[in-house]
């Protein structure tokens, strides 16, 4: 008996083999064309990415190409705060390449901080974009100014030897000579390839010659000399002409009156303000003068007045020494000048601790006295200085106290403990907190930390000296635009 297949004729092996191979072809098929429309729209995406992404770029170069636009215009024409077009706020200016023509516009929005009448610096905002995709926005936001004497932890005018307790953080200048056995963080730099150390200065003998910087601290790779010199009469300022900027301007001014003024700056913006009526005197020592009576300590005082510091010329101007203490809310500048009397350089007294109320860019203080800056006897035991401290013919320190020329009531003044200094200090005579007789300490302020106060040195207070003339870039950032 013969056994027959049991598929239809149509249905045989070899067909359905087929059957399945073009069926296999047609998944393999569809597949491929999926993987490469994915392909070709993932090629498409990422090309639209990378031409946003040469927009977004080209955006910034053309928000920076506005920034350096007004630069140009403002070394034309100083303190000018407008285009030069005559058209309002913001200012719109197309953007060409030499090639292609227009590829964008940048948007100008300027504004300038005066104090008493006189501009301290100006704010750029640029806004660029493409003319391809004018959405697609970037700004950048610079601030210009001339540069200060902020931007040092210390600046000076003559010979100076930092302790081997100093700790100095910032750029530390000198016109004269350093010897430094402190521990500096920053660059220290002297104008003078060689200068003569004397024994006052912990030299041998009746002198010797030394490099422009030298001493044990531990960073000399960040010594530099000899470098230019600043000129002191290019950074001091112009007392005579602040003076009448003040009292046109409405800022506070305070004419001769009894022995000065007692200032207490409040921590509201405002700043209580008496009259001294008498010192009292104690026996004290300076490189400058010797051993002599100095007038410093406040027996009497009339209370005059508390007087809210105007925003707008916020300037405190006294004609005559001060003694100054408080807490500093805004940017605050206090001057102790006798300006048309050439015979007198006010000094002013740091009384007490200076701080600020928020600790922020918006606080700030320059302490200017024509003769000296000087920490006082009845000074506290911890103490915080924050400003720009500046004596313009004088010098900045404490002076040397010995308890034998004292009454037993200030013996405990004699020796303080820290002194931290925030900001800057420039003297044009040789700065000096601490005191050593013999090579041991025996006056003064034990620990010293000064540290630079990069805050200052963009947001300066009002009229504190320049160090050049040029305008330059103080700070750049990118921000959201406007």
């Amino acid at each position: 008996m013969k056994h027959q297949n049991s598929f239809p004729h149509s249905l045989t092996p070899a067909r359905c083999a087929r059957g399945s191979m073009t069926l296999t072809g047609l998944v393999f098929g569809l597949l491929f064309i999926g993987i490469a429309a994915s392909l070709a729209g993932f090629i498409l995406t990422q090309a639209d990415r990378e031409r946003a992404r040469g927009q977004y770029e080209a955006a910034l170069r053309i928000a920076e190409a506005g920034i350096a636009y007004y630069r140009w215009r403002l070394a034309h024409f100083p303190n000018d705060l407008t285009d030069g077009t005559g058209a309002p706020p913001p200012y719109e200016h197309a953007y060409s390449d030499p090639e292609t023509g227009v590829v964008g516009t940048f948007s100008l929005q300027i504004s300038g901080q005066e104090f008493c009448g006189k501009l301290s610096s100006i704010t750029i905002t640029s806004t660029g974009w493409t003319a391809e995709n004018p959405q697609l926005r970037r700004a950048v936001r610079v601030t210009l100014a001339r540069p200060t004497v902020a931007e040092y932890s210390y600046l000076l005018n003559s010979n100076v030897w930092a302790g081997s307790d100093r700790q100095i953080y910032g750029p530390y200048h000198t016109n004269g000579g350093v010897r430094m056995d402190g521990t500096n963080h920053s660059t220290v730099t002297s104008a003078q390839e060689t200068w003569w150390c004397t024994s006052s200065f912990g030299c041998s003998g009746s002198g010797e010659w030394k490099t422009g910087v030298f001493g044990s601290g531990p960073n000399s790779h960040l010594w530099q000399y000899p470098v230019a010199s600043f000129d002191f009469n290019n950074i001091t300022l112009d007392l005579a002409s602040i003076r009448d900027a003040v009292q046109e301007g409405g800022g506070i001014y305070l004419a001769p009156q009894g022995k000065g003024f007692h200032i207490v700056l409040q921590p509201d913006g405002s700043a209580r303000i008496s009259r001294v009526q008498a010192v009292d005197w104690v026996w004290a020592y300076d490189t400058e003068t010797g051993w002599h009576q100095s007038f410093e300590i406040i027996r009497m005082e009339t209370f005059l007045e508390t007087r809210t510091i105007p925003a707008e010329c916020p300037i405190i101007y006294a004609e005559g020494d001060v003694w100054l203490e408080g807490v500093v809310a805004g940017k605050v500048s206090v001057i102790a000048a006798r300006p048309q009397d050439p015979a007198k350089d006010p000094t002013i007294y740091l009384a007490g601790n200076i701080t600020y109320a928020e600790n922020s860019t918006a606080d700030g203080l320059a302490a200017v006295a024509e003769g000296n800056v000087l920490i006082p006897l009845l000074s506290p035991d911890l103490m915080t200085l924050r400003g720009v401290f500046i004596a313009q013919r004088g010098w900045f320190g404490r002076k040397h106290y010995h308890p034998a020329y004292l009454s037993s009531a200030y013996d405990p003044y004699v020796f303080r403990d820290y002194l931290s200094v925030q900001g800057s200090v420039v003297s044009n005579g040789r700065v000096g907190t601490k005191w050593s007789c013999g090579g041991s300490y025996c006056s003064g302020y034990n620990e010293r930390v000064n540290a630079y106060d990069r805050q200052l040195a963009i947001h300066p207070p009002p009229l504190v000296p320049t160090v050049r003339e040029e305008t330059a870039l103080i700070e750049w950032r990118e921000v959201t635009p406007p």
